[in-house]
This record gives structure tokens, C-alpha cells and sequence, in this order.
């Protein structure tokens, strides 16, 4: 008996399940139905007894993603691989949940619909080993404070460095700025303490020339009158003195000692998110490592099937029982990786939106309290000095109009490196 060329009956599996460009359905004499690509006239590599690798490699393109999204509900987001990097095998076949006992490599007499695997496009990309939503499929996402232009809607993405040569996570950026706004607020109060220094000097001076017996002698009441412009000098001199004491008491001393151990906990916030970011990434290398070792079972089937068109024997059939239970444990092995791997980015997703919210509250924090000092500031001398208002009305004026809010909407404009959040990779 020869092969015959099978034309699918309606409700057969080309119907249900399409076969991809190439390839058509026969009969063996033996009765089981295998698959031939056409465009390699049927040389034995390029026939099987199911929809496996042979397949897997005229969809190159495609991603492995599964199913089921449990965070997907909860706007959840995660890993990208660009499609030029994946290998063959990453194509999309996903399981319906109606046949959770076929594994990947499962034989079946239906084909593709007996094997419970259905080809679908893209969903997702990996990115560092985050997975986000592919561009070409994604649905529109809602941002989690869509007014307040929030650090935790923008900076799930890493970014390159200026020179181009590394990458720099969005939360990394995020803590840059926290460490800059740090040294700005030290570098205030060295500002404030030369301020001190001129006060104390100018002080000094006053009263040293108030004590000057130049013109002592002179007589009358234009003596008395000299005689109390030079006390007048001592007494500018003492007020002077003042608000050299208040500005060190009230605006140095604070931004000097304002979040003392900021830098250490700075630290803590980069180490806790960057040990999260290296178990997502050893969850991802897992899943990479199961996959691939999913394809080198699956071409083991299929070479065990072609075997076996051309030599029948219980030897054969036994080794493709087996090669069969080990193709279908590699998926049960990629599955349990990957939802593992999702496990781990929610984890990651949930502290780094808790942490971006309590990086921007720290930086209210902090831009609030300079703002209160600097006004301490101006109200110190416009008490000192109320015949210099001109040059300090300037400065009050400006210190009235800060507003946190705008100065991060500014500055996430400037520095975002993405507002697109992950979501669950998919087999």
C-alpha cells in the first residue's frame, strides 16, 4: 500500500486548525496520519506523525506565551525578547483550557486539534528580561494616576546611558535624581553658611568703626550727632549678629541635618528593587533554558516518528512512548518556569510601584521643607534689612510660586523612559 494524500472531511482538524503554508495531511499505510511539507518534496526530515518542530520552524517568528494572564486583570506588566532574537521554537501556541492534560509533543490521530495547541500572534515582548505588551497587539492601558504624572507611570522601561553603551533601569534613574536633590540640598546649605561668614564679617567691621575716634573731638551738637551715628553703627552691628545666629540656627542647621541617613536608605531601595531584578532575570534564563530544552525533545519525537515510517518495531514504538513522556514533561517543566517567572516580575511590579510612590513623596518631602527654610530666610532679612525689600521681593515672590506637583510633571516629561507597564509573558 502507498501513501494517500487525506482531503479533511468537515469538523477534521485542517479545518479547526489550519495547516501553515506547505504542509499537507496523509495517510500512512498503516492508517495513522502524518504531515509532509511540500516545498522540500517530501524528504524524510521534513515529514511527521504530528505538528511539532518541523511546523515550529516554517512559524519562526512567533512567540511562546501562555495562556492564562493572572495579572493581566490587574494592569500588570512584564519581560521582551525583539522577534529577531527569538529562536524557532518561540512561536505563539497556546492551550485551550478545555484540554489541560495534553502536554507539548502529544501524538494524537486529530493533529493539531487532538494535540489541544492553537497558533496565535504575538502578545508579548521581552526587554531585559521584562515582558511587555507587543506593540502590534497590545490593548490601550490605563495609566494608575492618569492627572498627577506619577513616577510609578513612567519608568518601567530601562534606558541607555549617555554614551550608548550600557542601559539604566527607570527606577535607577528615579533614585539619581533623589541622590542629585540631596547633594542640592547640602550644597544649600554651604550656600546659607558663606552667607553666615559675611554676616559675621560684616558685623565685625561695624563694630570695629564704630569704635573709631576719628573726628572724637568734635564740638556741639554736631558732635552729638556724629557721636550717634557711630553708636548707630554698633547697635546695625549687633543686628547683624542676629541674623548671622538665626540663619545658622534656623535654615544651615536644618538642610544640613534633614535626612541625615538618606543616602543609606537610598541604598536599601536600589539593593531590595536590584535583587528583584536578578531573580526576574534567573526566572527568565529558566524559562529560556526550558524552552529550548522543550525543542530538543520535541525534535526527538519527531525524528523517533519518522523511525518509524520506515521501520515498524516495538523497540520503535516504545522509544516514542518515551521520547512522547519526556516531550510532554519539558512543557509541564517551561509552564511551571514561566509561571514562576511570573511570579517573581509581580512581585518586582508590586515594590517597584510602592517604591516609586515613596520616592515621589520623599521629593515633595524634601522640596517642601527647602522651600519653608528658604522663606525663613527671606523673612530673617527682610527683619534685618527693611531698606533692601527691592533685591529680596524678587526672591519671595519666586519662593511663593514652587509648586512640586509641576516640577515633576516637568521633569518626567524630560527624563520618562516609558509609560508602558508590564504584563504576564504568555506560552
Amino acid at each position: 500500500m502507498k501513501p494517500r494524500k487525506v482531503t479533511p472531511q468537515p469538523g477534521e482538524d485542517s479545518l479547526t486548525c489550519p495547516l501553515p503554508p506547505g504542509w499537507q495531511s496523509y495517510m500512512s499505510p498503516q492508517g495513522h496520519r502524518y504531515y509532509v511539507n511540500a516545498f522540500t518534496n517530501g524528504k524524510p526530515h521534513s515529514s511527521s506523525y504530528h505538528l511539532g518542530p518541523a511546523v515550529m520552524k516554517s512559524l519562526t517568528g512567533l512567540f511562546l506565551s501562555v495562556s492564562n494572564s493572572p495579572l493581566a486583570s490587574n494592569g500588570y506588566h512584564a519581560p521582551v525578547t525583539p522577534m529577531h532574537q527569538m529562536e524557532p521554537g518561540h512561536m505563539s501556541l497556546r492551550k485551550p483550557s478545555g484540554d489541560p492534560q495534553v502536554g507539548f509533543g502529544e501524538h494524537s490521530e486529530q493533529g493539531c486539534k487532538g494535540l489541544g495547541w492553537f497558533v496565535s500572534p504575538p502578545m508579548t515582548l521581552t526587554i531585559n528580561c521584562v515582558t511587555f505588551p507587543h506593540p502590534d497587539t497590545m490593548q490601550e492601558q490605563q495609566l494608575l494616576k492618569p492627572t498627577e504624572w506619577s513616577y510609578c507611570d513612567y519608568f518601567w522601561a530601562d534606558k541607555k546611558d549617555p554614551q550608548g553603551n550600557n542601559t539604566v533601569s527607570g527606577f535607577e534613574i528615579l533614585l539619581q535624581k533623589q541622590l542629585k536633590g540631596k547633594q542640592m540640598q547640602k550644597e544649600m546649605a554651604e550656600f546659607v553658611r558663606e552667607r553666615i561668614k559675611i554676616e559675621e564679617e560684616y558685623a565685625k567691621n561695624l563694630s570695629k568703626l564704630s569704635q573709631n575716634s576719628l573726628a572724637a573731638q568734635e564740638e556741639g551738637t554736631l558732635g552729638e550727632a556724629w557721636a550717634q551715628l557711630k553708636k548707630s553703627l554698633a547697635d546695625e552691628a549687633e543686628v547683624h549678629l542676629k541674623f548671622s545666629s538665626k540663619l545658622q540656627s534656623e535654615v544651615e542647621k536644618p538642610l544640613l541635618n534633614f535626612r541625615e541617613n538618606f543616602k543609606k536608605d537610598m541604598k536599601k531601595y536600589d539593593h531590595h528593587i536590584a535583587d528583584l531584578r536578578k531573580q526576574l532575570a534567573s526566572r527568565y534564563t529558566a524559562v529560556e533554558k526550558a524552552r529550548k530544552a522543550l525543542t530538543e525533545r520535541q525534535k526527538d519525537l519527531e525524528m523517533k516518528t519518522q523511525q518509524l515510517e520506515i521501520k515498524l518495531s516495538n523497540k520503535t514504538e516504545e522509544e516514542i512512548k518515551k521520547a512522547r513522556r519526556k516531550s510532554t514533561q519539558a512543557g509541564d517543566d517551561l509552564m511551571r518556569c514561566v509561571d514562576l517567572y511570573n511570579q517573581a516580575q509581580s512581585k518586582w511590579f508590586e515594590e517597584m510601584v510602592t517604591s516609586t510612590l515613596e520616592l515621589e513623596r520623599l521629593e515633595v518631602e524634601r522640596v517642601e521643607m527647602i522651600r519653608q527654610h528658604l522663606c525663613q530666610y527671606t523673612q530673617l532679612r527682610h527683619e534685618t534689612d527693611m531698606f533692601n525689600q527691592s533685591t529680596i521681593e524678587p526672591v519671595d515672590q519666586l519662593l511663593q510660586k514652587v509648586e512640586p506637583a509641576k516640577d515633576r510633571e516637568l521633569w518626567v516629561q524630560e527624563h520618562k523612559t516609558g509609560d508602558i507597564r508590564p504584563v504576564d509573558m504568555e506560552i
